[in-house]
């Protein structure tokens, strides 16, 4: 049986681990090596997001639906965002630490992201989308809020194509456990 509270997930954070529920519901702790990062200097947006994000037919707002975006980040065939995850994450959210960045489209969530604030670095967990470009577009006002106050670090923990093509990239577990200590070091606040 896995005891997971927040004082648990938030000290795992800050040596690097974080946690997934495999599809059996155990809880397993990870630190992947190498670790993907979105160098906040470096994200990429394509011209036809660009496009997007101009025509302004979303409307971005943050930490309004948290505990409906977490779920629906976890409705997939397969999702590693179990019973035990989506209430220690909300309770985290309740205590200032999770949030999310909504995608909202006539007053319908059709997209959005959450992850954990500590210090100067950001947590990324996990993203949806329901409408084209959806939750890149999320992605980017996430970007440009940290950026704006003062964030470092924008962990992205496991490199795949759809982050890949927002600048993701992958460090030996050794740079970002270095980024990580420069990162908390900051008082950001999202």
């Amino acid at each position: 049986m896995n005891i997971l509270t927040p004082e648990l997930v938030l000290v795992a954070y800050q040596q690097g681990y974080f946690p997934m529920a495999e599809p059996d519901g155990e809880l397993y702790w990870h630190c992947p090596d190498p670790r993907a990062i979105v160098p906040l200097d470096a994200v990429q947006v394509s011209r036809s997001l660009r496009k997007t994000i101009a025509k302004e037919i979303y409307d971005i707002r943050f930490d309004t639906a948290f505990a409906h975006v977490i779920r629906c980040c976890g409705n997939r065939e397969e999702t590693w965002i179990s019973d035990d995850i989506v209430d220690v994450y909300s309770r985290l959210h309740f205590q200032g630490y999770a949030h999310s960045v909504e995608c909202w489209h006539e007053e319908r969530l059709v997209g959005g992201l959450y992850g954990v604030s500590i210090g100067g670095a950001f947590f990324g967990e996990s993203m949806f989308s329901t409408m084209t470009d959806s939750s890149k577009v999320a992605f980017v006002a996430l970007t440009e809020r940290l950026k704006q106050r003062g964030f470092t670090l924008l962990d992205s923990q496991y490199i795949n194509p759809h982050m890949e093509r927002l600048g993701a990239v992958e460090i030996p577990r050794s740079l970002f456990m270095v980024e990580l200590e420069h990162a908390l070091r900051r008082r950001c606040v999202f």
